[in-house]
């Protein structure tokens, strides 16, 4: 079994709009890359136990791209999506922490290739673009 870590955004939006943002295509290729020069081109997500999920992750420049793609284990809406991808897990769970204000934790099983750090940095920063667009959803 995979060591997991966690990583974590307090996103000034309501949990609905926090929520839409996460799940629904048309939001997650705005915000699913870690730095500026990536992009996220397309996604699907069928949000049921047994649906799988895809995004593209893409350099800007052409020179590489690859499919982030799983299937989902648990779906409690608007809380806890859980999936698996390759051997790893994952799961997100959202908290109303004050009206207009919801948590966003991400746990995921650490891969063996790229070094913890490197691999908290990166999906915290696509935590803090996903922050950045909810928040901009909100108002």
């Amino acid at each position: 079994m995979n060591k997991a870590i966690s990583v974590t955004a307090v996103v000034k939006a309501p949990l609905q709009t926090a929520w839409e943002a996460y799940t629904q295509p048309q939001h997650i290729t705005q915000w699913n890359h870690a730095s500026d020069d990536w992009h996220c081109p397309s996604a699907t997500n069928d949000l049921r136990v047994g649906g799988r999920f895809s995004s593209t992750m893409a350099a800007k420049d052409g020179s590489f791209s690859f499919e982030f793609e799983g299937v989902y284990t648990h779906v409690e809406p608007h809380h806890r999506p859980a999936y698996t991808f390759g051997d790893r897990r994952a799961e997100v769970v959202f908290e109303p922490v004050t009206p207009g204000k919801t948590k966003v934790t991400v746990t995921f099983d650490l891969e063996d290739t790229n070094p913890e750090e490197m691999q908290r940095a990166g999906w915290q920063a696509i935590l803090e673009n996903y922050k950045k667009h909810a928040e901009s959803l909100a108002g």
